[in-house]
């Protein structure tokens, strides 16, 4: 499955699935911003076909990069599922699949108090070039995070790879991506919020907060459609 190809229907499986929603009350995030809008991967997440699917497409997009990573890890928790299946599809199309040859990392929600640093924060720690995954990406506080672990501890990120990017500024008026390549690391969206938007009708109402939040907090001002 090309990635050029593949890329509406990617967008087609966000909307069907309603990973994109919108709450009847304005939502509070993460980042403490209240959005009339929400991106939830958790629920594609819990079921195993939708997984399956989800995992496809993100080989798809790593091959579209050109990328070989040996080892997927995913943000914990929000993107830890994804990276596990992922790694194991990744490893079994191998010819070189063989004990030995391909961890199977995740990393721990809660670091344990003690013990060595790399078993505190990983159950499986990740090995040879790493693609650091993230299911939503706001702020980027989550993934600055897992990042600079991954760097602390000397473990190599080929790649950074995001779900969703909301496309969005910190309070400082910082852009993740920004950040991220002041470690020398290079972010890649496989959607964003506006790409979505742009595909759905929506009403009028729902369209000028959309609008107005993405003045206040988005990197860029965005124009969209209504339903009629």
């Amino acid at each position: 499955m090309k990635w050029e190809t593949s890329k509406q229907k990617f967008i087609d499986f966000i909307i069907k699935n309603r990973v994109l929603w919108f709450p009847e009350q304005p939502i509070m995030l993460k980042s403490g911003r209240t959005s009339a809008f929400y991106v939830n991967w958790r629920t594609i997440a819990e079921d195993v076909y939708l997984l399956d699917q989800l995992s496809d497409y993100l080989i798809s997009f790593i091959n579209h990069l050109k990328l070989k990573p040996d080892c997927f890890y995913g943000v914990p928790e929000g993107a830890s599922k994804l990276a596990l299946i992922t790694q194991f599809k990744w490893a079994r199309s191998k010819n070189d699949y063989k004990a030995g040859t391909y961890s199977l990392p995740m990393g721990r929600g809660k670091p344990k108090d003690h013990g060595d640093p790399k078993d505190r924060f990983f159950l499986g720690v990740p090995k040879g070039d790493v693609i650091l995954i993230e299911d939503v990406s706001t702020t980027g506080q989550s993934l600055i995070k897992s990042a600079r672990r991954l760097k602390n501890l000397d473990i190599k990120i080929i790649s950074v790879i995001g779900l969703t990017n909301r496309e969005e500024i910190s309070e400082d008026g910082k852009y993740f991506e920004d950040l991220l390549l002041e470690m020398g690391l290079k972010y890649h969206a496989m959607s964003n919020v506006p790409d979505i938007l742009s595909h759905m009708n929506l009403d009028p109402n729902l369209v000028r907060q959309i609008e107005m939040y993405y003045k206040k907090y988005g990197i860029r001002d965005i124009k969209l459609e209504s339903s009629k």
